[in-house]
C-alpha cells in the first residue's frame, strides 16, 4: 500500500442512515454513485435527519441492482425500494436549498413512520446533474451535489482522528472516548497522513480522480450519536469547541468536489496536487 492512502470509503443511499463501505466506488460530478440520493421528510416535504431523529442510526439502506434499496432497522421487516420511475415531482426542502425530488411511493413511507413515529415520506433524487446546486459561494459554473448536506464528498483522514481522541482523553467526558471514525460519516478516509494537515490542502488526487478542497465540514449534534445504539453524548463536540473552531463553526474533516470522474478503490494512493 503506498505511504498515504485511501484507507475506506463509505456510501450511503438515504441521507441520515446507515450504509455500506465497499471496496470501491464510481466518481460522479455530484459525488459516490448511489450516495445519498434518497432523503426523508417531513409532512411539510423539510429534510429529516438524525439531528431531531437520533435512532435513524440504526436504520441502513443497501443499494441493490438498478439503484434501488433494501431497508432494515430495529423491529421493523426488511423493505426494498425501487427507483420511482413516475416522472411526478415535488418540491422538498434541504437546508436553504429547495429542489425537485420524486416521491418514493406509500410503502416506504409507511415504513420509515412506523419506524419513526411521525409521518414521513422517502424521496428520490432523480437528476443529480441538474437539481442542486453547490453553494454559490463555493462552487465554479456547473457543480451540483445529491442530498448531501453541501458537498459531494466529504474525506477525513485517521491521523485526524487519532488526534482528536488523544484531546478527548485529556477532557472532562474521557469516558465517551476514543470515538470511532463513523461518528462524522466521511465518504474517504485516508491513512498516511499528519495530524490535521488537511486544513492546508487545496487539490488532491485519489487514483485516478482529482478533487477540489471545498471547504472544512461543519460539524453539529449527529456526532454526539453513538451509531450503534442511537445514544448522545458531549464528545467530540466539547473538544471541537477548544481545539477546532473556525470562526463560529466546529470543523473536522473537509469537503470536496470532483474534478472529474473516474473510479476510486481502498488501497488507491492518495497524493495532495496543492
Amino acid at each position: 500500500m503506498p505511504e498515504s492512502a485511501l484507507r475506506s470509503i463509505q456510501v450511503y443511499p438515504v441521507k441520515s442512515i446507515a450504509g455500506s463501505g465497499p471496496g470501491e466506488a464510481v466518481v460522479e460530478p455530484w459525488g459516490l454513485a448511489g450516495d445519498r440520493r434518497w432523503m426523508l421528510v417531513d409532512a411539510q416535504r423539510t429534510m429529516l435527519s438524525q439531528r431531531p431523529h437520533p435512532k435513524l442510526a440504526l436504520a441502513a439502506a443497501d443499494e441493490l441492482p438498478g439503484n434501488a434499496v433494501r431497508l432494515t432497522a430495529p423491529g421493523m421487516p426488511p423493505l426494498t425500494v425501487d427507483v420511482p420511475w413516475s416522472g411526478e415531482t415535488v418540491e422538498v426542502e434541504i437546508w436553504r436549498d429547495t429542489v425537485d425530488a420524486v416521491p418514493a411511493g406509500a410503502a416506504a413511507a409507511e415504513w420509515f413512520s412506523g419506524y419513526l413515529g411521525v409521518p414521513v415520506e422517502l424521496v428520490h433524487l432523480d437528476a443529480p446533474g441538474k437539481r442542486r446546486p453547490i453553494a454559490a459561494a463555493y462552487a465554479r459554473p456547473g457543480e451540483t451535489v445529491s442530498f448531501a448536506d453541501g458537498f459531494p464528498l466529504l474525506l477525513t483522514t485517521t491521523s485526524s482522528l487519532d488526534a482528536l481522541n488523544s484531546l478527548i482523553a485529556q477532557g472532562d467526558h474521557a469516558d465517551e472516548g476514543p470515538l470511532p471514525m463513523n461518528r462524522f460519516r466521511p465518504n474517504v478516509t485516508v491513512d498516511g497522513t499528519a495530524p490535521w494537515a488537511e486544513d492546508t490542502w487545496r487539490t488532491v488526487r485519489i487514483g485516478e480522480v482529482v478533487f477540489r478542497v471545498a471547504k472544512p465540514c461543519r460539524r453539529c449534534v449527529v456526532t454526539t450519536t453513538d451509531q450503534r445504539t442511537a445514544e448522545r453524548g458531549k464528545e467530540p463536540l466539547r473538544t471541537l469547541a477548544r481545539h477546532r473552531r473556525v470562526t463560529d463553526q466546529l470543523v473536522f474533516g473537509q469537503n470536496l468536489v470532483p474534478q472529474g470522474t473516474g473510479t476510486i478503490r481502498v488501497g488507491d494512493a492518495f497524493e495532495v496536487l496543492d
